[in-house]
């Protein structure tokens, strides 16, 4: 019937449920490995977008950054060059001025060979006096500065002649280094005569740019409050050397050439250091540094600017003050320079605008308005070594910042390819995944149909001996007609008969052999149990003997009160029946030494070690050994001998403290010994540089040292172990140091029992419930 059904109806049989099962479980498993790989390519994709994105952005922005870094640099060393160039000039003519002889020698040999350099001829229109062309440098003397005959007063004159030494050092200071517009000499403020390199009209043109400059003084009148503030930084250097720095001018117009100029300034100083004697200077355009900020090339559009601290623009390309909308102005005054106003706050950038309020150095990204659409930038902002600026009557520390600009769709050019390179990269992954997935899916199917009519026979012939294993024919075997995993099940199939029809056979034999295996292991675990006990009976009663010898060593009540001078009390608790902790008082023929040490760990092994300490503790006192070094010395050798031979891997702190009848004098590293004074003071000794650990090492005499300290009446010491410091409360918090000498303080007027049964009461109250891991160990001696 079961035949003749299948048969009717086939996609009921074994063949049918296989490829329907495999092949579903096949295909689904298809879609999920290929889900999943699409999902990491997108997924790696992703990651790989975001990490080139990162990369490349970082990478421009560190371009940036150095191309900042590298146009700072060259604005700083012509700004460099130039004061240089002013320091030579300033120093030829301050040494002028601190030689006079020197001076008039030169003076006198340029007037013999150059007299058109000191001559000067009165202008009766504009009321000065002034040199005839043809000399390196024209020189001006104002009306003010001139006699009634129209002729330089004597002191003026006298500077005029000392003056000229600047046609010899200006012509070569203007053709080398960094170039200049122009050198020049301004007297003081009481003969203000002006010496200027190469010739020029120079008083006609201030005439005509500046009427009434010769009516008043040419310091108020071009820079007021410059030289007042120089002239204040003489204030208390008398006969001392002033520090030079050079003070500049905010950019301006020059009269002369009508260019954007900034002027450098170093002031001169009389012979005595208490005035100020005149200045050098020297203009230079304002190209020179526009040419190193207009010559910022970032990406294909990016530019640079240079900016003070106030927002106004030094140095711009014109497409540049364009893309962010500056606009420029003159601030004409009637008396001092003109300047130039080409502000960032009066930018019609808003982005801009903020930028002049918030001029901090690093990158920030703006959106500046173009044809009326937002356009993203990136702005590095570079600030240049401070200056001193003269501005509107008064000096301060100012610096210039470098601002470079560039469209982000310029700078990140390069991350926008390499985004789309990879999307499509991973577009055609997503392609080709697909295929292979519908390719693996055909060829799945195939097999799937392939296999099942080769397998399906096999595990027909399975389930029949099945059925007969089940009615307990377990003579049947399988025919093996292939090598593959169908192969393998009928060969364990007929394995497995094997096994049954043998165990079946030998059932009650095998019983029987199980269980008298099973008695004799009871009765071996039982032997070893009463083997265990047995053990653990003879440990504990080893571990009661060392207990009760170590606490037999611990110094008698007589012991401690032997002493007529010190009140001695003793508390010690070990965390397991043997701890590692050793206190001792040792006497002899009237001398004490106290000890305290602590054993690495606790237990057996640690006990044993303590005890070993306090035997060869007494025979060097017995010995009669009174050096405290030579004590320690001789202690740790005989202990390091032991510790070898008997393989204990244990090491201890140990001090000591031996008393005179006066001091106490302590050696040996251990923990901090707390003194309480009669009064109350806290005083707390580290024995770190006193020793080191016992037992490291088989010559410790390079370590050992000791330290003397004085007792009064009613003075206290206070030894512990660590076991103190460190117990723990419930909440895992040590007891510690600090709590310690606080209770010392607290407890300090009442007798070295109460003190010590006061500390330990505090101690297990702070403790609790909460389990005691290490030995316990504390002294109080009393000075009486």
């Amino acid at each position: 019937m079961n035949s003749v059904s299948s048969k009717n109806r086939p996609w009921r049989s074994f063949r049918a449920k296989f490829i329907l099962v495999v092949g579903s479980a096949v295909l689904v498993d298809l879609l999920i490995s290929g889900g999943l790989a699409l999902w990491n390519v997108q997924r790696l994709s992703r990651d790989a977008t975001e990490e080139v994105g990162h990369g490349l952005e970082q990478a421009s922005q560190d371009y940036i950054r150095t191309y900042a870094d590298s146009t700072v640099a060259q604005v700083s060393l012509l700004l460099d060059q130039v004061h240089s160039d002013v320091g030579v000039l300033a120093g030829v003519l301050q040494e002028q001025i601190d030689n006079p002889r020197q001076q008039i020698d030169i003076g006198s040999a340029i007037s013999g060979v150059s007299p058109g350099s000191v001559e000067l001829s009165f202008d009766p229109a504009g009321q000065w006096a002034q040199n005839a062309p043809g000399s390196p440098s024209v020189v001006s003397a104002w009306g003010y500065l001139l006699n009634a005959d129209h002729n330089p007063r004597p002191d003026v004159l006298a500077d005029i002649r000392a003056s000229s030494v600047l046609d010899l050092v200006a012509p070569s200071l203007l053709k080398n280094g960094a170039s200049k517009l122009q050198m020049y000499y301004i007297g003081p403020k009481e003969r203000p005569i002006f010496r200027t390199a190469p010739y020029t009209d120079q008083a006609q043109t201030f005439d005509r740019l500046y009427p009434g400059h010769n009516a008043a003084n040419f310091w108020d009148f071009f820079f007021p409050g410059l030289y007042e503030t120089w002239q204040s930084q003489a204030t208390g250097h008398t006969g001392q050397a002033i520090p030079v720095e050079i003070t500049q001018t905010a950019p301006y117009t020059d009269a002369i050439t009508g260019k954007l100029i900034v002027s450098f300034f170093q002031p001169l100083w009389s012979a005595d250091r208490r005035s100020v004697a005149g200045t050098a200077g020297t203009d230079i355009t304002l190209d020179q540094l526009a040419e190193t900020v207009e010559n910022v090339r970032v990406a294909e559009t990016g530019f640079g600017f240079l900016a003070m601290s106030d927002g106004n623009v030094v140095a711009i390309s014109g497409r540049g003050e364009k893309t962010i909308g500056l606009r420029s102005t003159s601030d004409a005054k009637g008396t001092g320079v003109t300047g130039l106003e080409r502000s960032l706050k009066g930018s019609s950038q808003p982005a801009i605008a903020q930028l002049a309020s918030d001029p901090r150095d690093g990158i920030r990204h703006i959106s500046l308005d173009q044809n009326g659409e937002p356009v993203p930038f990136m702005v590095i902002m570079k600030t240049l070594p401070s200056i001193n600026l003269w501005e509107a009557g008064k000096v301060r520390k100012d610096a210039m910042s470098l601002g470079i600009v560039v469209p982000e769709r310029e700078i990140y050019a390069s991350l926008n390819a390499a985004q789309a390179e990879i999307s499509e990269a991973t577009n055609r992954i997503v392609v080709y995944q697909l295929l292979a997935i519908l390719l693996s899916l055909v060829i799945v199917t195939l097999a799937v149909f392939a296999a099942s009519k080769r397998i399906t026979s096999g595990i027909s012939a399975l389930a029949g001996a099945a059925q007969r294993i089940q009615s307990k024919d377990y003579s049947v075997r399988v025919a093996v007609t292939s090598r593959d995993e169908v192969g393998e099940a009928s060969e364990a199939f007929n394995r497995m008969a094997e096994d049954i029809s043998y165990h079946t056979e030998n059932l009650e034999r095998l019983v029987k052999e199980r269980t008298a295996e099973i008695e004799d292991a009871k009765e071996e675990i039982s032997i070893l149990n009463a083997q265990l006990k047995s053990e653990n009976q003879r440990l504990g009663t080893e571990l009661a003997v060392a207990e009760r010898i170590q606490m037999m060593v611990l110094p008698l009540a007589a012991e401690l009160a032997s002493s007529k001078d010190l009140e001695i009390a003793a508390y010690m608790s070990a965390a397991d029946e043997v701890g590692g902790d050793y206190y001792d008082v040792l006497e002899s023929e009237g001398r004490f030494k106290i000890g305290i040490g602590d054993v690495t760990g606790h237990g057996l092994e640690s006990g044993v070690l303590m005890l070993m300490v306090q035997s060869v503790a007494r025979a060097l006192q017995e010995a009669g050994t009174t050096d405290p070094v030579k004590f320690l010395v001789d202690l740790n050798s005989a202990l390091f001998k032991n510790i070898v031979r008997t393989r204990i891997d244990k090491h201890l702190t140990l001090a000591f403290l031996d008393y005179d009848g006066k001091d106490m004098l302590i050696s040996g590293q251990h923990e901090e010994v707390i003194i309480v004074r009669a009064n109350g003071d806290l005083e707390r000794i580290e024995t770190m540089d006193l020793g080191i650990p016992i037992g490291l090492d088989s010559d410790i005499s390079a370590f050992v040292s000791t330290r003397r300290i004085p007792l009064e009446k009613d003075d206290i010491i206070v030894l512990h172990t660590d076991g103190v410091t460190e117990a723990e409360n419930a909440h895992g918090e040590l007891f510690g140091i600090e709590r310690l000498c606080k209770e010392a303080v607290r407890l300090h007027q009442q007798s070295a029992d109460r003190i010590a049964t006061g500390i330990i009461d505090t101690l297990m109250s702070y403790i609790g419930s909460h389990k005691i891991h290490d030995d316990i160990t504390l002294l109080v001696l009393r000075h009486r």
